[in-house]
């Protein structure tokens, strides 16, 4: 699938670094470097502005070594970038270590994961059809 897209950061275009990779590793685009704060959270640009076809989403999703070894993570995981946004791709870090991160320019700061989606339309009814389960919910189907 092609996807059109701009690129005003000075890094590569995000790329799959293996043949089964599910996403590709978006950069932080700034100008000078950010230090996070132990609970803070930041919107980091990344220069990009894509156009996705109609049915697709962009979803940025944490990188796992950055969380698990520094603790920091896609605040809204996953975040959504929809068919008919146009603007900067930006992505927003927490920090939920006790430590200062600080965010360099080029740094890899996130994954983006291409996915289809369907829309559903609203059928109201009166009643849904019974389950084993019915209305269990949190932790109802991990109990024995």
């Amino acid at each position: 699938m092609n996807i059109k897209i701009i690129n005003k950061s000075t890094h590569e275009l995000p790329h799959y670094e293996t043949v089964a990779s599910a996403g590709m590793d978006l950069r932080a685009n700034l100008s000078e470097a950010r230090v996070l704060k132990p609970l803070e959270r930041s919107i980091v640009g990344t220069g990009l502005f894509i156009e996705l076809p109609v049915g697709y989403e962009a979803q940025v999703r944490p990188r796992s070594g950055l969380a698990a070894k520094k603790g920091i993570t896609v605040l809204n995981a996953p975040g959504t970038i929809d068919a008919d946004y146009r603007g900067e791709i930006g992505v927003i870090l927490v920090n939920l270590s006790n430590e200062e991160f600080t965010i360099n320019n080029g740094e890899r700061i996130a994954q983006l994961v291409i996915s289809k989606h369907e829309r559903a339309e609203w059928v109201k009814v009166e009643e849904l059809t019974g389950t084993l389960r019915g209305e269990g919910g949190f932790g109802s189907t991990g109990t024995k």
